[in-house]
């Protein structure tokens, strides 16, 4: 995985095994670094605040960057999982997984829902991750974001 931010209480990185090709759309995927925080219903109020805005700047990154690096992503979806998790008699933790969706995917081809079959099957074996030109174009624009007065602290009231 490829580091893309991080918060006190979050991680941000690219998925070197993406659901979603790079050319098709591209995956990022937002972690808690507190693994026993299950899922959102565990999060404090002011994480869960945080969370929102960073999903929201993350996806926005992801769309913006992704059309600047010459893939024309029309929608962002965000899915909250860790089912698998349940396959290694693991516990899951939070983290959501943000989905780019061009409208010249290929594969997971829009305005079809992503297909998310288990890994076993092959199915993703020749997506590609986020390259460096990707990665460096999305967390120019997170900075951006977060350095703006739209999502400062104080106009989300953390402060």
């Amino acid at each position: 995985m490829a580091e893309i931010y991080k918060t006190t209480s979050f991680i941000v990185e690219s998925h070197e095994r993406p659901f979603v090709s790079r050319t098709d759309g591209g995956h990022i995927r937002i972690k808690v670094k507190d693994k026993s925080i299950i899922d959102r219903t565990r999060l404090s109020p002011k994480q869960a605040i945080k969370l929102m805005r960073l999903t929201i700047i993350i996806g926005d990154a992801l769309k913006r960057g992704m059309r600047q690096q010459g893939v024309p992503v029309v929608k962002v979806n965000y899915q909250d999982m860790g089912n698998w998790a349940f396959k290694q008699g693991e516990q899951p933790y939070l983290h959501i997984h943000v989905f780019g969706r061009s409208e010249t995917a290929t594969t997971q081809i829009f305005p079809e829902a992503v297909y998310l079959p288990d890994r076993s099957t092959g199915f993703y074996d020749n997506f590609e991750p986020l390259s460096k030109g990707d990665i460096q174009t999305i967390k120019k624009l997170i900075n951006a974001s977060f350095e703006s007065q739209t999502f400062s602290d104080s106009t989300w009231r953390l402060e």
